[in-house]
């Protein structure tokens, strides 16, 4: 009686494990994402996107409609590999509409929305979206969200004025955001107030749809006197509480769920957690109390996550180098609820010390779930602590499968060497259990490093770090000269393999430059980061996005490459559209997929999604 007991509990136990694992992840309703860019004088670049759903023999017509004309069909077979096509017969005199119908059983479906090339397009591969960019300010990191549901994104702005790194003492601009169409369409404003510090640790901003009407919320830290996008405002406006060095450490705290449509308030509460004794976030070289100057304690982290491997919550960090505290929030039928918190407490557990200026979410454990992966350690998805490697803090931070040979995911990560402790500079290990895999520049500070194939003749993530002295496979092994850039990372020509993006150029591995965005710049210093790269439409390759150099524009890039290479969009891959949502986060990082993309690949497993119709 005992043994069948046992027996159905373990039955049960299994088939609940079973539901877990099956369960599908609510995401957003995407379009076809077409787009059209004159590729040079003679011809047209079209592409667009498949689906995480579609089947997998499904095939295309596309279509072309010069001015007022009757929609002429352009291929003369059904398009069947990769999703672009070059038109080299349109007449540039006339406005020319593209869309395609997708073909499932020889059956045409309905026609996905057009784009239109205007009459005398200019050659160039790019969209521009006119900014309304406040004077003194500068367009800073950038974020995407489907905000009304017609199932293409629109962009979510940081513009930054004047602003102030936590070690610095001085006032700063408050922090604004402004969200657009990519058509330019203006959509709303939001001012954080003077309570809000301007810097890249202060505020980090979510776009995601978080309660699966299908429409994008924008969460982030408010405080007293922020202003919404109809013009209400948060707290007490008549409040400052920016002290002699210009540094906020009075005052309330909250945490607000914006309207992707409108910019409206929806709901705030405090944010968690408070400051509390603000020496305890630790200080340099360790985790001490010595710290009571505001630097440690307003070290701030963001990520979305299913950690109920169907719905996504908003996850909100603080604290990195000592103690450190992560919140979880569920925004659900109007409502903003706690789901868990997660705390160090103290400098002398494993979990102390050991995050980055940047995070990134993973199912590593393959239950369906997320993980934060925060540096040098996880928190589960019932936000427990999963490990720590003890490696302690870092700047960079990769998770993918890196390491065809080892299962599951890998970290590969940098770390700074504080004076006074010892360790390795750069290191590898398994996502799931924290088992250091290999490890190198023992006792070294090394403050930038990538991982990720970018040889388009060798399978499996290479990786490189500042102070490498060349390129290395995912073992450590060295391979071949060291790129002349360690920054970010695009899916831009004809192969599966990566490019290297940095500041406003793309350049091949052993290969040379590929593409220059004459007349733009990137942000954030020496990082020369994006404002973002994602793949925002067409194929499954990435757009670029920087900012012009009057700031006066956004401008989106797009590589008119073919490819028969054929893929649904990354953003149906769970991780990589949750590393858009963090980009912003902190030293921003390049996306990466849950599963091994590039040369040499198997074909991209079908994502577990369930795509969430729009309300109106």
């Amino acid at each position: 009686m005992r043994i069948k007991f046992i027996s159905s509990i373990l039955l049960l136990t299994c088939l609940f494990n079973s539901i877990q694992v099956n369960a599908q992840r609510q995401m957003e309703k995407l379009g076809r994402g077409l787009i059209a860019m004159r590729q040079n004088k003679d011809s047209v670049y079209v592409s667009w996107r498949i689906l995480g759903t579609d089947p997998d023999d499904i095939r295309f017509n596309l279509y072309r409609r010069s001015g007022n004309g009757t929609p002429q069909k352009l291929n003369s077979q059904p398009l069947s590999k990769g999703t672009n096509f070059i038109d080299a017969s349109a007449d540039f005199n006339l406005p020319n509409s593209y869309f395609v119908k997708p073909l499932l059983k020889n059956q045409e479906q309905a026609a996905s929305a057009f784009f239109t090339l205007a009459a005398k397009q200019p050659v160039q591969q790019y969209l521009s979206i006119p900014l309304r960019t406040p004077a003194g300010y500068t367009p800073n990191d950038a974020s995407v969200g489907d905000l009304d549901g017609d199932g293409e994104y629109e962009i979510i702005l940081h513009q930054t004025g004047r602003s102030r790194d936590n070690s610095s003492n001085g006032l700063t601009d408050p922090p604004i955001f402004q969200a657009y169409k990519l058509d330019g369409t203006f959509l709303w404003e939001i001012n954080l107030g003077k309570n809000i510090r301007e810097g890249a640790h202060y505020t980090q901003f979510m776009v995601y749809d978080l309660d699966g009407d299908g429409i994008a919320e924008m969460v982030c830290k408010t405080a007293d006197g922020t202003i919404d996008g109809k013009g209400k405002v948060i707290g007490d406006s008549t409040k400052d509480y920016r002290n002699s060095n210009g540094k906020i450490l009075d005052g309330p705290e909250f945490l607000t769920v914006f309207s992707g449509r409108t910019g409206e308030a929806l709901a705030t509460t405090d944010y968690l957690p408070a400051r509390g004794d603000i020496g305890a976030w630790g200080g340099p070289g360790g985790n001490g109390k010595n710290d009571n100057t505001g630097n440690r304690v307003d070290r701030f982290n963001a990520c979305i996550a299913y950690l109920d491997g169907v719905h996504p919550s908003v996850v909100m960090c603080r604290g990195y180098y000592g103690r450190t505290v992560l919140a979880a929030w569920d925004w659900r039928n109007g409502r903003l609820n706690l789901r868990w918190v997660f705390d160090s407490k103290n400098g002398q557990n494993p979990f102390s010390g050991q995050g980055n200026h940047n995070l990134t979410v993973a199912d590593v454990d393959g239950d369906g779930k997320d993980e934060i992966i925060y540096g040098s350690m996880c928190v589960d998805d019932n936000g427990k602590g999963l490990y720590s490697t003890g490696l302690r803090h870092g700047d960079a931070l990769h998770v993918s499968d890196l390491d065809l040979e080892h299962p599951g995911l890998e970290v590969f990560g940098v770390h700074e060497i504080e004076e006074g402790t010892k360790g390795p500079g750069v290191a590898v290990y398994d996502a799931r259990t924290g088992k250091i895999l290999w490890k190198g520049s023992e006792d070294e500070d090394v403050g930038r490093g990538v991982a990720d194939n970018i040889d388009p003749t060798r399978v499996g993530a290479q990786m490189w770090w500042s102070g490498a002295n060349g390129l290395y496979d995912i073992k450590g092994n060295r391979i071949g000269n060291q790129p002349r850039s360690t920054n970010f990372l695009i899916y831009w020509d004809d192969d599966l393999s990566r490019e290297l993006l940095d500041a406003n150029h793309i350049d091949k591995y052993n290969g040379g430059r590929l593409f220059t965005a004459e007349g733009c710049v990137s942000n954030n210093g020496t990082k020369s980061t994006p404002a973002l790269s994602a793949d925002i439409f067409g194929d499954w390759r990435e757009e670029l996005v920087l900012r012009a150099y009057d700031n006066q524009s956004l401008r989106i890039y797009t590589t008119v490459i073919p490819t028969e290479h054929r893929n649904y969009t990354l953003m149906h891959d769970p991780q990589y559209r949750l590393s858009i949502a963090w980009q912003n986060d902190g030293y921003n990082q390049p996306p990466h997929t849950g599963f091994y993309f590039g040369y040499g690949m198997q074909k991209a497993p079908k994502p577990n999604i369930v795509l969430v119709e729009p309300k109106k």
